[in-house]
């Protein structure tokens, strides 16, 4: 298995290390996702969703392909220090 895949693998399982703020906006009518650690790379909300499920749904969709970009790109995750 390359070695690309095998780190996007191992910093998929450390998601518990980002956060997600989920808050419902009445001027949307949606949840709005916020990805805190994301905030300098990422326009906020992240996504969104019709419901509080959908929208943790989407917000873990968001993190799963930041992450993945990140990595194919050679840049450190947010909660990585830069060598």
């Amino acid at each position: 298995m390359p070695r690309k895949i095998r780190q996007l693998k191992a910093d998929l399982q450390k998601q518990e290390h980002n956060s997600m703020l989920i808050e419902w906006s009445e001027e949307d009518q949606a949840y709005l996702v916020t990805l805190p650690e994301w905030a300098e790379r990422v326009i906020m909300p992240a996504t969104q969703g019709s419901t509080y499920s959908e929208a943790v749904q989407h917000g873990q969709e968001a993190l799963e392909l930041l992450m993945h970009n990140a990595i194919q790109d050679g840049e450190p995750l947010p909660h990585q220090k830069r060598t």
